[in-house]
């Protein structure tokens, strides 16, 4: 394994990748078949022409006017009405080839595509989408299906074909709606918000549809639908919820918003943009590596020793007198400076922490003196190939209101012996250099929304009648919130489960649930081409559930944490209880380069590609060849996105910093820096900088070149004592009572804000006898059909001691 990570790290070009909310729509609608459901669109063609020969009487579908095909829709709708499961299935799998684009008539993917939206548009107002939610809604509550699969020794695709069939038209509808494009109609525009809106509110079984397919991933996960195909409701539940929160762009779009109603300051940067102009740096390297060079230049002096005492033999007797240098000892210096362009040594890397766990220890040869500076060293590459670094950083500096106070705490204590609690404003009796220094930090004071949100949140604790009911912006997060609540923890432990199931680096138990249900044919494969087939597409299975999850995770926490800060501690703390930091740490310990660059694909057979054109010969060959691609896309994306995951859970998290420090996260951290990818540096490195002040001196000093990038390409908060381990927060951690405080403080505000009961002590009470009689009560419909004989059994017919009412108790 390190000598590949060598290998890797050595070749390791920069990735050209655009990270987003999605890949390309094709990719996206590929991804959403197994290989193994490849000889099901012929199915779905002979189903839908069928049925279409009697109705169409010789022409295609591409042929007729917009109203015959409306009246075909209507046709299927009525159709699907029917109670024999064979025959709704067949025309759902006609309702299917429409959603893919009528692929026969097509020549070109293009022409798929152009067919395949302009019918989902007309199935979406035709109303098919509200039959096959209610269709979804039976199969999920089909406890027959549900106990026979638990029964079967094996689960194979044919145990969820009406499950499949539904689940893949509703994810063509919302990924076609979804996407926006130049040539869009007006109606499209607008049947699309009209989508969104129902999407996101509780019109669908009075909750939005998110939560239903929450229900499907608990229910599989708990063992009680072992064939719901998981990979297809992971890929709709989380394009359900791009569409109905909205993705990245949107959501910085949102924070802007926000930050301007509550008269903050605009953002100093766009942190998108800013990402997307980084420059990846090289990477540092492994210990393999550094033997390997340590080798390489002791052959190197041999030579050109040989080298010079031949040209002393031929020359002059008198040589001009060299230097005296020792070469281990100037690698050493080259290595420890942090202040040398990184591409001048891509070939000197600084020691790295390998697998051998023993950190920090320094060669031998390194402690000599050095006697004299080295010459310059000749360039490696032509000097137009070298990048030129911007000369600001590419961030602006953050400073918290809590670090001005503790700023201006300690120098209070220092020179004049008494402090003013919270008082950032008195300067008096502190030096000139200090009043500087106040008006610097000022300068860079960022309020973030999730301080206004705790502030008023206690506030509110503080003064609950004075302030009176907190008006509650009803936003499809805060639906989906509401809805998610009572569940919150079932539904997280459920998509952490998946994701250990889906990580390269597990290892197959019998106790871990089967998510290969709707990947595995009906009858095993024979051959050994079928073979290779069948390992590439349950290799893609896996890596397209993390790529689901992951996405919809890192999702679920912006938008929560916009929403109100916290939900997104609430979903951060079910996060952390239920071991998700050390599963992401699990799964980066692995060749990273290996799975970005992992090829489990096999163009041929991706969709639409297949529907239309002839299919070649597979031959191993070909298996093996995969496409050209110098990265796969949704691997990097997905660990992108973990990374991201990683660094919310952390933040400011004095606790969860120190679970990195336990789980020994550096090296597995430091090997994905080989990735020359930009954005995923970036994480790595804000994920080691929050880590550096509790790894010790020796580290250190032995990751200069780790530090340099730190500084270079993460936000600086002015008085971070990062590199240097004196900030205050180094001190002994309590996990629990640092988590059982936010636990507290997230109970308090859920209870006021979603329990209902909660302020029935302080509801005025109305003591007036006639106001009380004369209140008009809401009376049942049916109730003056039996007023008569409920007067007469509850009140005639019960006899009344008046006298007690006059004797004292």
């Amino acid at each position: 394994m390190q000598a590949e990570d060598m290998e890797s790290s050595m070749e390791s070009p920069n990735l050209e990748f655009e990270y987003g909310d999605t890949d390309t729509l094709t990719a996206e609608l590929s991804e959403l078949y197994s290989y193994t459901e490849e000889p099901e669109f012929a199915l779905n063609r002979d189903y839908f022409e069928e049925d279409f020969k009697s109705h169409a009487r010789g022409r295609r579908w591409i042929e007729l006017t917009l109203e015959e095909q409306r009246a075909y829709v209507m046709r299927l709708l009525d159709a699907l009405e029917v109670t024999d499961r064979d025959k709704r299935l067949k025309v759902a799998r006609a309702i299917l080839y429409l959603a893919q684009g009528v692929f026969d008539e097509c020549d070109t993917e293009v022409d798929v595509l152009h067919w395949s939206r302009h019918n989902v548009f007309l199935l979406y107002d035709m109303g098919i989408f509200t039959a096959l939610l209610e269709l979804l809604s039976m199969e999920i509550d089909n406890s027959q299906a549900c106990s026979s699969a638990v029964r079967k020794p094996a689960i194979s695709l044919a145990d969820s074909t009406e499950l499949r069939v539904l689940l893949s038209i509703m994810y063509l509808m919302m990924e076609t709606v979804r996407v926006q494009t130049e040539d869009d109609r007006p109606e499209w525009t607008a049947a699309r918000e009209t989508f969104k809106n129902e999407l996101g509110s509780p019109l669908y079984n009075g909750e939005p549809f998110a939560l239903l397919l929450f229900t499907m991933v608990t229910k599989f996960c708990s063992m009680n639908a072992p064939h719901f195909p998981m990979k297809k409701v992971l890929l709709l539940l989380w394009k359900t919820v791009l569409f109905t929160l909205g993705g990245f762009e949107e959501l910085q779009e949102m924070k802007v918003g926000s930050r301007r109603r509550l008269d903050l300051p605009p953002l100093p940067e766009d942190s998108i943009k800013v990402v997307r102009a980084m420059r990846a740096a090289s990477p540092p390297a492994s210990a393999m590596e550094l033997i390997e060079q340590q080798q390489q230049q002791k052959r190197g002096r041999r030579s050109r020793r040989s080298a010079f005492v031949d040209s002393l033999e031929g020359d002059s007797p008198y040589p001009k007198k060299q230097p005296l240098v020792k070469q281990d000892s100037l690698d050493t210096y080259n290595e420890r400076d942090p202040f040398k362009n990184d591409d001048a040594r891509d070939e000197e890397e600084d020691p790295e922490d390998g697998d051998s766990g023993i950190e920090g220890e320094v060669d031998p040869l390194d402690r000599d003196v050095i006697i004299q500076p080295p010459p310059p060293p000749p360039l490696l590459r032509p000097p137009a190939e070298r990048v030129n670094f911007p000369k600001g950083l590419p961030w602006a500096p953050k400073v918290r209101e809590k670090d001005i106070e503790h700023f201006l705490e300690t120098s209070r204590n220092k020179f004049i012996g008494f402090t003013l609690g919270n008082d950032t404003e008195t300067l008096v009796g502190l030096p000139r250099p200090i009043h500087e220094s106040v008006k610097t930090l000022k300068q860079h004071k960022y309020v973030s929304i999730a301080e206004i949100q705790i502030k008023r949140e206690e506030e509110l604790q503080q003064c609950p009648m004075t302030l009176g009911e907190e008006e509650v912006e009803e936003t499809p997060a805060e639906a989906l919130y509401l809805g998610m609540l009572p569940n919150l923890s079932q539904y997280v432990i459920a998509l952490l489960k998946l994701l250990l199931a889906a990580a390269p680096t597990s290892k197959a138990k019998t106790d871990s649930i089967n998510i290969l249900a709707d990947v595995l044919p009906e009858e095993m494969p024979i051959t050994v081409l079928q073979s290779m087939k069948l390992g590439i597409d349950v290799n893609r299975h896996k890596e397209i559930i993390v790529k689901a999850i992951s996405a919809l995770l890192l999702l679920l926490l912006k938008h929560f944490k916009l929403n109100h800060i916290y939900q997104f501690e609430i979903v951060s703390q079910h996060l952390v209880f239920a071991n998700c930091i050390p599963l992401i740490l699990k799964f980066f310990n692995q060749n990273i380069m290996s799975y970005i660059s992992a090829k489990n694909s096999i163009c041929v057979l991706d969709f639409p590609h297949c529907a239309v054109h002839e299919m070649p010969e597979l031959t191993a060959e070909s298996l093996e060849a995969g496409d050209n691609n110098q990265f796969c896309w949704r691997n990097l994306f997905s660990c992108i996105n973990l990374l991201r995951i990683l660094n919310k859970l952390t933040k400011w998290k004095h606790s969860r910093t120190m679970m990195l420090v336990v789980f020994k996260s550096a090296p597995i951290l430091k090997r994905a820096l080989k990735v020359k990818q930009a954005m995923m540096q970036l994480y790595v490195l804000k994920l080691l900088k929050i880590q550096t002040k509790y790894l010790g001196r020796q580290w250190r000093k032995s990751n200069m070149k780790t530090m340099s990038a730190i500084y270079q390409k993460v936000r600086h908060r002015l008085n971070d004592d990062w590199a240097y381990g004196n900030d205050i927060d180094a001190r002994p951690w309590d996990f629990q009572a640092e988590e059982c405080a936010l636990r507290e403080s997230i109970e308090r505000f859920n209870s006021r804000r979603y329990d209902k009961n909660r302020n029935g002590d302080f509801a005025p009470v109305d003591n007036c006898l006639q106001s009380v009689l004369g209140q008009r009560v809401d009376l049942p419909e049916d109730f003056h059909y039996s007023y008569e004989m409920w007067l007469e059994r509850e009140v005639f017919s019960q006899p009344i001691q008046w006298e007690g009412l006059l004797q004292h108790p």
